[in-house]
């Protein structure tokens, strides 16, 4: 770029707020008129503490902000730790129907069917044998509640817990669940704090498989090399998108590999404000809370 290409320096006007607020309103529409050109991104949103809150109402802004990026052009996708039963009613408050889902922290990838009616197949399914894993961790956490979901979908839970989605799941002995082939592990133990996770799981080593402690005592196992950043590597792969060309927003550990993919990639990786110091420190960037409109902000943005 040349000087006669760059902005005038040396100068500072300052706008009223009435004008600020129009300026604002004018870039948005800016972003919104097809004959203003725009460049279309692929815009990746975590679920939980970024577009939902703890207490799963939506963060302020989400819903006319993620119409706004569409208007503009841009395509947004989910890519969730939830199972897919947990996820479909997202899609619908949200409106939105992308061609694929990440779920289950990458070991599912869901794929629009064409038709007249909305729906989703599984597209693409990660498995491992959780065997061993579940055996090494019940010798630490003799009282947790294990769940694994199958292939299929289905799930399986040793006890039951008020957080999880058991509609459909079958309660079974912790020997019956841990012999099934699965895509996903979930271990949650009342009693351990969310540093107590991170500590057994650096004391005791999980080799053989991915993990991501969640924020509370709450520990998801996947397939070795398999998490958000994988499942997102394909989905560009099938889209023919870019990956320089994604923004990846979330708030959690199991959103850190995907923001190191985007960002090693050329994309954007935003972190939400009440995310830990290990997430904000991955994140090229760092938004709002959650309740505070975070992801919002950044969307209207666009």
């Amino acid at each position: 770029m040349n000087q006669a290409h760059l902005p005038s320096t040396g100068s500072v006007e300052v706008t009223d707020q009435a004008d600020a607020a129009e300026l604002v309103e004018d870039i948005a529409e800016d972003a919104e008129n097809p004959r203003v050109p725009t460049e279309r991104l692929l815009i990746v949103l975590d679920i939980d503490g970024t577009i939902l809150l703890q207490d799963e109402t939506l963060s302020p802004g989400i819903v006319e902000a993620v119409a706004h990026a569409h208007r503009a052009g841009h395509e947004v996708m989910l890519a969730t730790g939830r199972s897919w039963e947990s996820t479909r009613g997202i899609l619908r408050v949200l409106e939105i129907a992308p061609e694929y889902i990440v779920c289950s922290n990458g070991a599912v990838i869901m794929k629009r069917v064409e038709g007249d009616e909305v729906r989703y197949e599984r597209f693409h399914t990660e498995t491992f044998d959780p065997s061993e894993v579940l055996t090494l961790l019940r010798e630490h956490l003799p009282e947790a509640r294990y769940m694994v979901e199958l292939p299929d979908g289905s799930r399986l839970y040793t006890e039951h817990l008020d957080d999880w989605n058991l509609q459909g799941a079958k309660q079974v002995t912790f020997d019956e669940l841990s012999a099934q082939r699965a895509s996903r592990v979930v271990v949650v133990s009342p009693d351990e704090t969310e540093q107590d996770f991170v500590d057994l799981v650096a004391r005791i080593g999980l080799n053989e498989v991915s993990y991501a402690v969640g924020w509370t005592a709450w520990l998801d196992i996947a397939p070795r090399g398999v998490d958000k950043s994988s499942a997102l590597a394909l989905v560009c792969d099938w889209l023919g998108v870019d990956p320089a060309h994604v923004i990846v927003i979330g708030d959690g550990r199991n959103d850190i590999g995907m923001f190191r993919w985007a960002r090693q990639n050329g994309g954007r990786a935003v972190a939400m404000a009440q995310g830990v110091d290990e997430v904000r420190s991955v994140a090229g960037e760092t938004t709002g809370s959650v309740e505070a409109g975070g992801v919002a902000e950044i969307l209207r943005a666009l």
